[in-house]
């Protein structure tokens, strides 16, 4: 965790957040194709991250996405929370409609395997993830559907 991690998890929980994730992602973009993906929002706020690169499940074009991310034995987990949004993530329905997934993480691209935890698995992961980032438990209770929770693997 970083010095700017705490005012991160607070504008993390802004009841608005949800409205305004494509300007951030947009703005995010930007700065991570003028530093050629040094900085990103995510390393600002001191949190650890990851681009997520997948194909459109329509297009077949790669998509990238950047996610907070939870460094965990040796792999990753992520979560489709967008901010507790009612709106399944894009890139959630594209993961889940392929096998071929990377990821650049501290500038490596890492062909990863992933898996969509259920049940108790995804309870005691998803707590794994709270820990790291308090604003999940947040984000569970402003949305009716199931956040799912990802582990990547390096292949």
């Amino acid at each position: 965790m970083g010095l700017l991690t705490p005012l991160a998890v607070k504008i993390g929980a802004i009841s608005w957040m949800p409205k305004a994730l494509p300007q951030i992602e947009k703005w995010d973009s930007r700065l991570q194709r003028v530093t050629s993906g040094r900085v990103s929002v995510l390393d600002i706020a001191g949190l650890p991250n990851l681009m997520l690169r997948v194909p459109g499940r329509k297009s077949g074009a790669i998509r990238s996405t950047p996610l907070l991310c939870v460094p965990h034995e040796g792999g990753w987990l992520i979560a489709g929370s967008y901010f507790g949004a009612q709106k399944m993530p894009v890139w959630v329905l594209n993961l889940r409609a392929t096998d071929q997934a990377a990821i650049i993480v501290d500038r490596e691209t890492v062909s990863v395997a992933w898996r969509e935890v259920a049940g108790a698995e995804r309870a005691r992961l998803w707590e794994v993830m709270v820990g790291t980032w308090p604003n999940f438990t947040l984000y569970e209770k402003r949305t009716d559907r199931e956040i799912p929770v990802f582990v990547l693997t390096r292949r």
